[in-house]
């Protein structure tokens, strides 16, 4: 309990402050998020996101993991901003290019589709961040998966960081187990809130390049499952083809995925790393035979990534169209 003594600000060591000082900026721009934010200023937005949401997976089961996946990545690099959404200028260089994201981030014609239907409703009241907040949960209850009240009141940046969104804060498909951990514990996430969360790959599809050294290199792999794969990922050429994440249920919201890395079917070696033989075997074991209890877990999770580094109160702005700012 070394945050709720006494001790005299002179005896304190820099470091302890500084971590003070960091736990207490966290703790009041999260604790300024709300779930009921736009009841009054917005009362429509709940069921305005979430036809946009039906709507679009309705057209395509896949955009549901893609609108979950475009969350994770924008939270992961200064916070749940909405700094992913910025599109490059001619003076201006965003997220959407940087090596994590180019050609494989996607839904950003479904936020702006949800976004100009709310600016409709609500003009100038409703930020994008929070949208794409919404749109996550959204996309994860109409697969099936379970629903969870969302905290709203985040504004929008004003810019996004290429070189922060290239800097390796967004852990790549070839990650050590250590590095996933480390990765998110960056972020205020536990190995267990990345366990949890790396479940979202029980939906949606991966591309032959994040995934072509697993199925044709590594031994700790079922046999028939590789060769499955090999079919539609050629050892050279093909990058862009597809493949699901979860064999089993791909769209679906389930704890297929789990099942699957215990009998080591998991795509990309930053999953099957979660299972093999290392600190984290007993919760994926934990969440194959529980999905109750995995929902819980990813649910926890979430909420505790939404709240990364908002921007709140006077910070940011809301922008009037998600690409661009005011």
């Amino acid at each position: 309990m070394a945050f709720t003594t006494h001790t005299p600000k002179h005896l304190v060591p820099p470091l302890v402050l500084v971590l003070q000082l960091t736990l207490l900026l966290i703790g009041t721009s999260s604790a300024q998020l709300s779930v009921s934010f736009y009841s009054k200023t917005c009362p429509k937005l709940l069921s305005i996101v979430r036809s946009g949401v039906q709507s679009a997976i309705a057209k395509e089961a896949r955009i549901g993991a893609s609108l979950l996946r475009l969350h994770f990545h924008d939270c992961f690099v200064n916070g749940c901003d909405g700094s992913i959404l910025l599109d490059d200028t001619a003076t201006f260089r965003g997220e959407q290019t940087a090596p994590p994201n180019n050609r494989s981030v996607r839904g950003f014609d479904v936020i702006k589709a949800i976004k100009s239907n709310v600016e409709k409703a609500c003009p100038g009241v409703v930020s994008c961040a929070d949208i794409l907040t919404l749109t996550a949960r959204d996309s994860v209850d109409i697969l099936g998966g379970p629903s969870w009240e969302v905290k709203l009141g985040r504004r929008d940046s004003k810019t996004a960081s290429f070189s922060a969104a290239s800097s390796g804060v967004i852990p790549p498909p070839t990650s050590t187990l250590s590095n996933l951990i480390n990765r998110f514990n960056a972020v205020g996430l536990s190995a267990k809130d990345m366990v949890a969360l790396s479940g979202a790959h029980t939906i949606g599809l991966a591309r032959c390049v994040t995934f072509r050294n697993r199925i044709y290199n590594e031994s700790n792999i079922d046999v028939s499952f590789a060769k499955l794969r090999q079919r539609s990922c050629p050892r050279s050429g093909g990058d862009d083809n597809l493949a699901p994440l979860d064999v089993a249920t791909p769209k679906l919201f389930d704890n297929n995925y789990y099942k699957n890395l215990l009998n080591n079917k998991g795509l990309l070696h930053s999953d099957q790393v979660l299972h093999n033989g290392g600190s984290t075997d007993s919760l994926v074991k934990q969440y194959s035979q529980n999905d109750k209890t995995f929902d819980t877990d990813f649910v926890t999770a979430m909420i505790k990534m939404g709240d990364i580094r908002p921007l709140t109160g006077s910070q940011g702005e809301i922008r009037k169209v998600c690409s661009k700012p005011n």
